[in-house]
């Protein structure tokens, strides 16, 4: 199932209107093909979902987070400090137009919010969300090294005066952490290898 797909099977569970939802994903597949999007694309959402694939039958809510992994690049601007905010009260005004119940849109916000800080969340299906998001540190090191260029890609409007330390400080922040991946799934697979494709960048950068 494409995404397309995907998010028309989630629209029709709380509207019949196929207009609604058809204009709900265009606005969704504008946004993830604007120029500047090297890595937040809609590959970054096809890879979410593939990941959240391997825990699914232990996911509590596949609707508010397959809604988050749809709205939680929405707004991405590499010189904001507030896509996240911003693309929670997206996702809330688009949501409330398909007439979800308001428990499940306060949900999908907060989860995109923990998209921000990604620190371990009480709740299991954000801390699946969390490490679906960030599954490709763990991918073998050439796989890691292009989503490295792509973010560079991502953020070319600064020299490397600015973006290098920048880096550093987000890949020091990740090996800081007791565990990058916050479910024992994620962190058995990907772990090892994410610190290790982390050290190596920290070292050529």
């Amino acid at each position: 199932m494409n995404l397309k797909e995907k998010f028309t099977v989630l629209g029709l569970s709380y509207t019949e209107n196929q207009d609604l939802i058809d204009s709900l994903w265009q606005e969704i597949e504008i946004r993830y093909s604007e120029k500047g999007r090297h890595y937040h694309n809609l590959l970054h959402l096809e890879n979410m979902f593939l990941e959240l694939e391997t825990v699914k039958s232990t996911i509590a809510d596949l609707t508010a987070i397959s809604f988050s992994v749809f709205y939680h690049d929405v707004i991405y601007d590499a010189t904001s400090k507030s896509n996240e905010e911003k693309s929670a009260l997206f996702a809330a005004e688009r949501l409330q137009k398909l007439s979800l119940d308001q428990n499940i849109i306060s949900k999908v916000s907060e989860q995109i919010l923990a998209t921000k800080s990604h620190q371990k969340a009480v709740d299991t299906d954000t801390n699946y969300l969390l490490d679906a998001d960030l599954a490709i540190l763990g991918k073998e090191l050439s796989v890691y090294m292009e989503y490295t260029r792509q973010i560079r890609k991502e953020y070319s409007i600064y020299p490397n005066l600015l973006y290098k330390p920048g880096r550093r400080k987000v890949l020091r922040h990740f090996l800081e952490l007791e565990s990058i991946f916050k479910t024992e799934k994620f962190r058995d697979q990907y772990e090892v290898q994410a610190r290790e494709n982390i050290a190596e960048e920290l070292r050529i950068l």
